[in-house]
């Protein structure tokens, strides 16, 4: 089985990279001539999946702009958040209701996504249907990260997700879900951790260890130190 539809969350304010986000939507500042959304694009036409969707909010015209002028392979399809922004659960399951897909890839475009990647993502996914799951978010040892202030969130066990006394594991910004772990949600404002939260609740959230360096735009700071690397 393969997963055919993935899913950009781009609808964030990008406070903590103020000023820059005044006129610019985060997923449009570029590190060293690549836009974070190119780059997050581009790995997912690397894994030869053909329809992406993506959210909306914040500067909407820009990203809008953005896609329109450039020529992906993939095919591209905006859903706004509406009046409110969402946060990311409510955004991802407004992006999830928009489309006949039952299992998505999900990324946060605020990671410097490269094709180094790849293998990982698609043994990721492999796990995922060989084990029969509706989640897996792909986690990174916090001594991988290139943001040394960023701490862990989660704790994980081979494949299984908790959270104890030494979380030091953090969420990479991608994962894969299954529609039907939002079953009887209703689209409003909520956040993906509510989520995570139940199923750690029922010892059913998964996870898959990237061994990559993780590169994420934190803040200001963390992105002037991106440049040039």
């Amino acid at each position: 089985m393969k997963i055919e539809t993935a899913l950009i969350l781009c609808a964030g304010y990008g406070k903590r990279v103020k000023p820059l986000t005044d006129v610019t939507p985060k997923p449009l500042l570029k590190i060293n001539d690549l836009t974070l959304l190119q780059r997050c694009i581009n790995l997912i036409e690397s894994l030869d999946i053909n329809h992406i969707l993506l959210n909306t909010f914040y500067l909407q015209d820009e990203i809008k702009n953005y896609i329109k002028n450039n020529n992906f392979k993939a095919k591209i399809s905006i859903i706004e958040d509406g009046d409110e922004i969402l946060d990311t659960g409510g955004g991802i399951l407004n992006l999830m209701n928009a489309s006949s897909s039952v299992d998505f890839f999900i990324f946060n475009p605020d990671t410097l996504w490269n094709k180094d990647y790849i293998i990982e993502l698609k043994e990721m996914e492999s796990f995922y249907f060989k084990k029969k799951l509706n989640n897996i978010l792909m986690l990174v040892n916090q001594s991988l990260s290139f943001d040394e202030n960023l701490k862990g969130d989660f704790s994980l066990n081979e494949n299984s997700i908790s959270k104890n006394n030494v979380n030091n594991y953090i969420y990479t910004g991608c994962q894969i879900l299954n529609k039907n772990s939002f079953k009887n949600l209703n689209v409003e404002t909520f956040s993906i951790r509510n989520i995570w939260n139940d199923f750690i609740k029922k010892n059913q959230l998964y996870g898959y260890e990237s061994k990559k360096k993780f590169l994420h735009v934190t803040n200001l700071d963390i992105f002037k130190k991106l440049q040039g690397l």
